[in-house]
């Protein structure tokens, strides 16, 4: 099973994003999808921004991985 993380983009660079991930700053790419902009929300899987999404996607995705992992 792959599990995407849910992650904030704070600033975009030449194809590559730093994201918090729960407070967690990881750099990663988003050269698959387009118009992606710091304050955006994406799903992380591998280091690669696979899809853009909500905010409130973002609530919900947070909620259900505190409920696994408890």
């Amino acid at each position: 099973m792959c599990v995407g993380l849910s992650a904030k983009v704070v600033r975009i660079a030449d194809g590559m994003a730093m994201v918090d991930a729960s407070g967690a700053k990881r750099e990663i790419s988003v050269q698959l999808l387009d118009d992606v902009e710091p304050g955006d929300y994406v799903m992380v899987h591998a280091g690669i921004a696979i899809a853009k999404i909500t905010d409130e996607d973002d609530h919900e995705a947070d909620e259900v991985m505190e409920a696994l992992l408890a």
